[in-house]
């Protein structure tokens, strides 16, 4: 109980302080990039993810057509 006190208190001051830094023009910046770096990291995890899921549609595709080639043999 005393270690979940603990972690809302930080996770409490750590908003504070994001709150205090943002409202700097310096403080701004930093959190653009955070949030720009952090936009592009998705972005190419979710493009790598479709491109394996294609590429795994695809492989289904062909393994159920050759399925479907050797049956009719």
């Amino acid at each position: 109980m005393k270690n979940i006190l603990w972690l809302i208190v930080g996770v409490g001051l750590g908003f504070v302080a994001a709150h205090q830094i943002n409202k700097t023009p310096e403080g701004k910046r930093f959190f653009e990039d955070v949030d720009n770096r952090a936009h592009e990291f998705s972005s190419a995890v979710v493009d790598g993810y479709k491109a394996r899921e294609a590429e795994l549609r695809a492989a289904v595709a062909d393994a159920e057509s050759a399925l479907s080639d050797f049956s009719k043999r």
